[in-house]
């Protein structure tokens, strides 16, 4: 069974003498004192950052020195649903149970965590306001997109002005599901045409792109496909990047955070 946390003896990917893993398209992998971590070109006026299963142990309160400096950390207790709370009411232990955070007020960094689940950071360039949601096949299921906008959009946002990233997760060609858990995630022949299912070799299961799926609920809340980046990034196929459920059956996560530009409340 793969160690959940990297050991000095990994290949380190970043340990080259060129700069050529660099080489994700709308995707910078940002270099720091303690590490790197992946940010999303769309989203470069945001503070906001993807990490890796290289920053193990490093909790929020330190990763979030990397991405900014004086400001609140806020993160949910995941619970693999569909709530979306404003980030306020998630500001210290014990964290309250919910998936998603969007900003009520300047200066807050809000976090979220995973282990093949998509990572999703939004943010409206007018307002400055953000949101992350922890976007697993239930948590899509269940409407935590839509939750997230429509959050923003009461707060003031303009879901035509938000631009969204998908992060690192399971890809379609690693993650098997039952039909029964497609069904949930919308009309099977769109999510088909949409490369977001796909046939499995194994008898009563099929392969989900749980990502695609997201992009689809997206566009169906009124967001442009110019809005929306998704990352290529396959969390089972990187082991030394990602930490992965399905890959080693060992509980750890990776952090991924966006930090608000809003003005004080």
């Amino acid at each position: 069974m793969a160690s959940s946390s990297p050991d000095p003896a990994d290949h380190d990917p970043f340990e080259r003498p060129d700069a050529g893993f660099n080489s994700l398209q709308g995707w910078t992998w940002v270099g720091t004192y303690g590490g790197h971590y992946l940010q999303c070109d769309r989203l470069a006026a945001f503070e906001h950052g993807f990490f890796t299963r290289r920053w193990h142990g490093r909790e929020p309160s330190e990763l979030v020195g990397h991405l900014s400096a004086g400001v609140s950390v806020h993160r949910p207790r995941q619970v693999h649903g569909a709530l979306v709370l404003p980030a306020s009411e998630a500001s210290a232990a014990p964290w309250p149970e919910a998936d998603g955070l969007w900003s009520d007020a300047g200066g807050q960094s809000l976090w979220v965590c995973g282990a093949d689940c998509t990572p999703v950071l939004l943010a409206d360039p007018a307002s400055g306001r953000v949101a992350a949601c922890h976007a697993g096949w239930r948590g899509v299921a269940g409407g935590i997109l839509a939750e997230a906008v429509q959050a923003l959009e009461a707060a003031g946002g303009r879901r035509e002005q938000l631009l969204v990233a998908l992060g690192p997760a399971v890809s379609l060609e690693n993650y098997q599901v039952e039909p029964t858990v497609s069904a949930q995630l919308g009309d099977r022949e769109r999510l088909e045409a949409a490369g977001a299912i796909a046939p499995d070799p194994e008898p009563g299961r099929e392969r989900l792109d749980i990502r695609r799926a997201a992009m689809l609920q997206l566009l169906d809340l009124g967001l442009d496909v110019e809005q929306i980046s998704i990352c290529p990034l396959c969390t089972v196929a990187e082991p030394d990047l990602f930490h992965s459920w399905r890959r080693d059956q060992v509980r750890a996560v990776q952090w991924s955070g966006i930090v608000s530009q809003q003005a004080e409340a």
